[in-house]
């Protein structure tokens, strides 16, 4: 049945994904067929209705961040003469390849003002960085396509292939031929051009995140890495900030030292506050003690605190990889307690892999996997399950100061996933995850990033 469950699952999510697929401008035969490279206009001329040239085309103005799927255009900036104006969208008849053609003979220029979630599409997108979502990478804009859709012209495509560059280079009879082959529809794009726009932080946010949110936090990790600093530091913001900590703990450590350089303080603070505690201390040891400081002291306190605690362990030591995050329950404690416990902690559920039961001394007495959790009665005591643990032996723990090497000989030999952590008094201190073992005692292994070993 849970087999079933899951085929069936999985099914509605690739049928989910190809009906959105089909819906993507791009994958339209008309569509693909009546694509003008933005490439080809920019120095194109632009006519009237009597084939007269009235100027060139300087570069096209588009809403990028607003509520349309694809943005919609809204002018263009044309040369006339010695002279910049502005040409509204509704005095164009028809974009075609390499000129625009006019509505009628006469046009309303304008003195070119910037609204709200403009951009232009030459000087703010083309060549710069942006994220391929679908590939999962990041690319740089080597062309541009319009394109009629629904009574006005919209930008609908990305291409990013290296032919086009090269055609961008030739004649001008090539520059203005799309090449659809390597087209990323705009659905599947999160641009990087904030700085070009003064339109509302809400609506940016929204265009932006509507691409983002499908993506795993090891595949923001890779694209973090590969951003410049500007473009990184505004994805950060783009990003809630539980998803940049998320994505934070799955970056290599100099890119993540990097970053937390690179931000304003009060931001890389917020950041390192929302990471696991950990990852969080990881973090502040490879900075220096000025910058390490200048963090702590903008996080609450209470945070700031237990940081500097795990900071006093000793790198290479258990101590010094543990996480704080612990779950603790008593012996007259139920079943359905304990789930409870852990409910309350389910924006941790990879760092919670069982539970500590603790007598009236806060000394451990035993710890249970959630698997047997899983399979007892709601009703059943925790006395029961820490009675029928009892079986195996006590619990495996290790003092702070137990070298990282010793403790991986520990969890290898009780075949566990983590391991308690506890002072002199044998109560819980932290929990060691196997992950995190790993991560400390082969550095030089990095973080797997099977997207860039594939490529």
């Amino acid at each position: 049945m849970a087999a079933h469950t899951l085929l069936m699952s999985t099914s509605a999510r690739l049928r989910d994904r190809r009906v959105t697929l089909e819906r993507r401008a791009t994958a339209s035969k008309a569509v693909r067929t009546s694509l003008v490279s933005l490439a080809g206009l920019v120095g194109g001329p632009v006519t009237n209705q009597s084939g007269e040239e009235v100027g060139r085309v300087v570069d096209v103005v588009a809403r990028l961040y607003g509520p349309e799927p694809y943005p919609p255009v809204t002018g263009l900036i044309l040369r006339i003469g010695r002279r910049r104006t502005f040409l509204p969208a509704d005095a164009v008849g028809k974009f075609q390849a390499g000129h625009v053609r006019l509505r009628t003979a006469r046009v309303d220029l304008r003195d070119f003002a910037r609204r709200p979630g403009e951009v232009l599409l030459a000087k703010d997108v083309l060549d710069h960085q942006l994220v391929d979502v679908d590939g999962v990478q990041v690319t740089r804009a080597a062309d541009l396509y319009l394109a009629p859709l629904v009574d006005q012209v919209v930008l609908v495509g990305v291409d990013v292939s290296l032919p086009t560059l090269l055609r961008r280079l030739g004649p001008r009879r090539w520059q203005a031929r799309p090449t659809p082959e390597r087209v990323l529809d705009w659905q599947a794009v999160a641009p990087f051009a904030e700085q070009a726009t003064e339109g509302p932080p809400e609506v940016r946010l929204r265009a932006s995140r509507t691409a983002l949110h499908r993506l795993r936090p090891a595949d923001l990790a890779d694209i973090l890495e590969d951003l410049g600093r500007a473009e990184r530091q505004q994805l950060l913001g783009w990003l809630e900030p539980e998803q940049a900590a998320d994505a934070l703990e799955e970056m290599e450590p100099a890119e993540l030292e990097n970053l937390l350089r690179e931000a304003k303080p009060e931001h890389a603070a917020r950041l390192v506050d929302e990471m696991e505690p950990d990852e969080a201390t990881d973090a502040l040891r490879d900075l220096t003690g000025e910058e390490r400081e200048a963090l702590l002291t903008r996080m609450p306190k209470g945070e700031a605190a237990e940081l500097r605690r795990l900071l006093t362990h000793r790198e290479g030591t258990a101590g010094g990889a543990m996480t704080t995050l612990l779950v603790t329950a008593h012996r007259d404690a139920t079943v359905a307690d304990m789930r409870a416990l852990l409910a309350e902690q389910v924006e941790h559920r990879t760092e919670v892999d069982a539970v500590a039961v603790v007598d009236d001394e806060g000394r451990v007495l035993c710890d249970i996997p959630l698997f047997d959790l899983a399979v007892a009665e709601d009703t059943a005591p925790v006395a029961d399950l820490v009675t029928w643990r009892a079986q195996f032996g006590p619990p495996v723990t290790v003092q702070a100061d137990t070298p990282l090497s010793d403790a991986a000989d520990q969890l290898v030999a009780a075949r566990a996933s983590s391991l308690l952590v506890v002072d002199d008094g044998d109560r819980p201190l932290g929990r060691i995850l196997a992950d995190d073992l790993l991560d400390a005692l082969l550095p030089e292994r990095g973080r797997l990033h099977f997207r860039r070993f594939l490529q």
